[in-house]
C-alpha cells in the first residue's frame, strides 16, 4: 500500500501504560482505529478517558512515564513504532501537526506571532524573505483580515479566537497529511469558536487534510466529523458514523452522554438532567469485564465476568456490549420531570442596579469596559447573562460582589438598601449575602488545605460557626451538594473536577447567601458532570430560594437553567426578557448571531450568521449604535449616527435596536442578506 492509498492513520490494537510507584498503569487498551484520507474523526469521552493520550502516543510524544507497551501507530503507512527517533522528528515536523486546547501556551509570549509563524516556514527550508511572505499568506488563509499588522504583535495582544487561528496558521504551513485537534475550542464564546470550526472546514476542505478531532463537546464533533468513535476507560466502545452513532446509540455509555445534555427546550423547573452515576476507574485498575460494568443500569453477571466482543452493528457501526440492542432502554438516573412551584414575589428585587459603569486606564487610554447599565434580579430567579469575551459580564459581576469599584454614579442594593462599592467597606451581612462560583476550581481552592479546612474557614469567616455547631454545619453543607463525607480530609489534588467544584458550591453556600454569581461554573467540565451540577444547582435553588447571576458562553446551559437573560456587548445592555422569549425570534440581531453560531447535538442548526472583524476596542467604541459595524441588520445612517434605547418592546422584553419588533419578527423568518459595506456579516448554511 502506498503513501497516497494507505490510510492518514491507523492504530491497531495500541496499548499504552503510566508507570506510578515503580508500577505500569494501563491506559489505552488496544485501541484499533483508522482514519482515511480527507476524513474527519472524532474521539469523545469523559476527561481521564485516555482521549489526549493517545493523541500524544500517536505524536510519539509522551511523558517520561508513559510507554507504549505494545500495537501498531501508522501514518501515511509509515510505521511509527520502528522509525528512529529523528524519523520521527521529521514526521512531526512534515506530516503531522496538533492544535492545543490552550493556544496562549503553544505561543511564545516573547516571539512575535510573524517570527513564530516563519519559523516552520525556514524549518522547512524556505529563507527568510520566502518564509515572511508565505507567513503573510497563511495568515490571510485563517481569516485574518490585516495579517501584516498581527505579524507585528505578541500573542498576549490578541483575543483567544486569534491566537486558536494562529495556533492552526501554524499547524498548516507544513501542509500534514493528518491534523490533530485536542479540544480545540473549549473556554472559546460561541462565535469564536463558531468561526474556528467554520475555518477547520474550510482549510481541511482546501488542503485536503485528514482530521483527529478529540472533544468532549459531543455538538461540536456531530458539526465537524464523518465517524465517530467513544472511549471509555481506554478501551473504544462505539464507533461509526457520526449521524448513526449520534441518532442510534447502542452502548449505555454513549446512551448516558447524551442525556446529559441540555437539549433545546428543556428547562430546570420542569425537566431534570440524567447523569451518569459513579466515577471512572481508577488508572489502571483490573477490568476482566465491561469496563463500563460499575456505571451500567443494564449491567449483568456475564458483564463482570467476560468482555464483550466489538460487535459489527452494519454500516461501519459497532459497540462492544453484550446488550446493545437493549442499549436505549438504559434506565434513567434521575427522574426526567420535576414540576417546581413558582415563588411569591413581593416585588422588591434582591439586586438592583443602576447606571452601572466602569472605565479602566489603560496605556493612556479610557477603557469603558461597562457603560450605564441598569438592571434588576428578582428573588429566587436566575438571570443569565451572556456575550463575547469583552463584553463586560465578569466586570459586571465583580462590581456587584465589590470585588472591582465602579465609577462614581453607580448604585447597587441589595433587597433595598445601598451596598458600598468596595468590599471592604461593606457589612459582613452583605459580604455573606453576595458569594461566588468561580469557573477554575484548582486555582479557587487552596490546594494545601483539606476540603474540611477549606469549608470549616468559610463558615468561621462568614457566619462565626465554632466546635461542634460548626461541625454539624459542615456536614449538612457536604450533603446539600451531594459530597461524601468520607472525602472532608481529602485535598483538592485528590478529587475529580467534579467533586472540586462541589467544595466551591459549598463554600459560596456557607453562609446561607441571597445571590450567588456563577461565573462559567460548568464550562471546563464534561458533560456527565456539567449535568450533575446543573441538577445540583436547580436543587439548591428551589430548596434555599437562592438567587442566581448565571454567567456563561455555553448558550443551552443558560436556556436549561435561567429565567431571564441579559445579552451584553461591549459593555452596553442590547437584550433583556425571559429566557423563552429571548430564545424564540425575534431577537436584538446580536442575540440572534450568536444562537445562531451554537452547534446542536441533534443536528439541527439555525442558518449560521457569521460575524466578521473583531469585537471593537472599548477605548474607542463605535458612533451611534456599538454593533452597528458588525450588525447583519445594518440599515445605514442612523445606526451609525444615533444610538437606540433600551425600549421594551414586548411585555417583559427589552431591547436596543432601531429597527421595529415587528420588521425584525419578518426579517428574521429568513436569512439575512450580505450587507454592501467595509465589514459585513454574511450567512452560510
Amino acid at each position: 500500500m502506498t503513501a497516497a492509498t494507505a490510510p492518514a492513520l491507523e492504530l491497531d490494537d495500541l496499548n499504552v501504560a503510566y508507570t506510578v510507584r515503580g508500577i505500569d498503569r494501563p491506559v489505552l487498551r488496544g485501541v484499533t482505529l483508522s482514519i482515511a484520507q480527507g476524513e474527519s474523526y472524532g474521539l469523545v469521552g469523559e476527561s481521564g478517558c485516555g482521549k489526549s493520550t493517545a493523541a500524544f502516543a500517536l505524536m510519539r510524544y509522551l511523558p517520561r512515564n508513559g510507554k507504549i507497551q505494545s500495537g501498531s501507530i501508522r501514518i501515511a503507512g509509515q510505521e511509527l513504532m520502528s522509525m528512529s527517533e529523528d524519523g520521527v522528528r521529521n514526521l512531526r515536523a512534515t506530516q503531522v501537526s496538533m492544535v492545543y486546547q490552550n493556544p496562549g501556551a503553544a505561543l511564545n509570549p516573547s516571539i512575535h506571532i510573524g517570527d513564530q509563524v516563519a519559523e516552520v516556514f525556514e524549518i522547512a527550508g524556505g529563507s527568510g524573505a520566502q518564509a515572511r511572505e508565505r507567513t503573510h499568506e497563511i495568515l490571510g488563509k485563517v481569516q485574518i483580515s490585516d495579517p501584516a499588522r498581527v505579524m507585528r504583535r505578541y500573542p498576549h495582544q490578541l483575543s483567544g479566537g486569534m491566537q486558536q487561528r494562529v495556533v492552526i496558521a501554524m499547524a498548516l504551513a507544513k501542509d500534514p497529511a493528518l491534523l490533530i485537534l485536542d479540544e480545540p475550542t473549549t473556554g472559546l464564546d460561541a462565535t469564536v469558536e463558531a468561526e474556528v470550526l467554520d475555518l477547520v472546514a474550510l482549510l481541511r476542505g482546501e488542503f485536503g487534510t485528514s482530521v483527529f478531532f478529540i472533544s468532549h463537546n459531543l455538538a461540536v464533533i456531530r458539526r465537524m466529523c464523518e465517524r465517530v468513535g467513544v472511549l471509555y476507560a481506554g478501551r473504544l466502545v462505539e464507533e461509526g458514523q457520526a449521524e448513526t452513532v449520534f441518532t442510534d446509540p447502542r452502548h449505555p455509555y454513549t446512551v448516558g452522554l447524551l442525556r446529559c445534555i441540555p437539549k433545546g427546550g428543556l428547562r430546570k423547573d420542569v425537566h431534570r438532567l440524567d447523569s451518569i452515576p459513579g466515577f471512572l476507574p481508577q488508572l489502571g485498575a483490573d477490568l476482566p469485564g465491561c469496563v463500563f460494568t460499575d456505571r451500567c443500569g443494564l449491567a449483568r453477571e456475564i458483564c463482570r465476568e467476560h468482555e464483550p466482543e466489538f460487535h459489527q452493528l452494519g454500516g461501519g457501526h459497532a459497540s462492544r456490549c453484550h446488550f446493545h440492542d437493549e442499549a436505549q432502554t438504559l434506565p434513567r438516573t434521575t427522574p426526567s420531570h420535576t414540576e417546581v412551584p413558582k415563588r411569591e414575589s413581593n416585588g422588591v428585587p434582591v439586586v438592583k442596579a443602576e447606571h452601572m459603569a466602569k472605565t479602566f486606564h489603560q496605556e493612556g487610554h479610557d477603557v469603558r469596559a461597562l457603560d450605564d447599565l441598569s438592571i434588576e434580579i428578582r428573588p429566587g430567579e436566575t438571570l443569565g447573562l451572556v456575550g463575547e469575551s469583552g463584553s463586560g459580564k465578569t466586570t459586571f459581576a465583580r462590581l456587584l460582589l465589590g470585588l472591582t469599584e465602579p465609577d462614581q454614579g453607580s448604585i447597587v442594593e441589595l433587597e433595598g438598601h445601598p451596598l458600598a462599592p468596595r468590599i471592604a467597606k461593606r457589612s459582613s451581612d452583605d459580604v455573606r449575602a453576595l458569594q461566588i462560583v468561580f469557573q477554575n476550581p484548582d486555582a479557587a481552592l487552596n490546594r494545601r488545605f483539606s476540603v474540611r479546612r477549606i469549608i470549616n474557614r468559610a463558615l468561621t469567616k462568614l457566619v462565626g460557626a465554632k466546635g461542634e455547631g460548626r461541625d454539624t454545619r459542615l456536614r449538612e453543607l457536604a450533603h446539600s451538594v451531594r459530597f461524601d463525607v468520607r472525602l472532608l480530609g481529602a485535598r483538592p489534588a485528590q478529587l475529580s473536577g467534579g467533586l472540586k467544584q462541589r467544595v466551591a458550591i459549598a463554600r459560596a453556600f456557607a453562609g446561607e447567601p441571597l445571590v450567588v454569581v456563577c461565573d462559567e461554573p460548568t464550562s471546563a467540565l464534561d458533560v456527565s458532570v456539567q449535568a450533575a451540577i446543573l441538577n445540583l444547582l436547580a436543587d439548591l435553588q428551589r430548596d434555599k430560594g437562592v438567587t442566581y447571576l448565571f454567567i456563561s458562553h455555553d448558550l443551552g446551559v443558560v436556556r436549561y437553567l435561567s429565567d431571564r437573560i441579559a445579552v451584553l456587548y461591549l459593555g452596553r445592555l442590547m437584550e433583556v426578557g425571559d429566557a423563552e422569549t429571548v430564545f424564540s425570534a425575534p431577537h436584538h440581531p446580536y442575540t440572534e448571531a450568536l444562537l445562531s453560531a451554537v452547534p446542536s447535538v441533534e443536528g439541527e442548526e439555525r442558518p449560521r450568521i457569521r460575524l466578521e472583524g473583531e469585537i471593537p476596542s472599548a477605548a474607542d467604541p463605535p458612533s451611534g449604535c456599538v454593533f452597528h459595524t458588525r450588525c447583519p441588520r445594518y440599515l445605514g445612517a442612523i445606526c451609525e449616527e444615533q444610538e437606540p434605547p433600551l425600549a421594551e418592546v414586548e411585555r417583559g422584553h427589552f431591547m436596543r435596536c432601531h429597527i421595529p419588533v415587528d420588521e425584525l419578527r419578518r426579517l428574521q423568518a429568513e436569512p439575512p442578506p450580505p450587507r454592501a459595506r467595509g465589514s459585513q456579516a454574511k450567512t452560510t448554511s
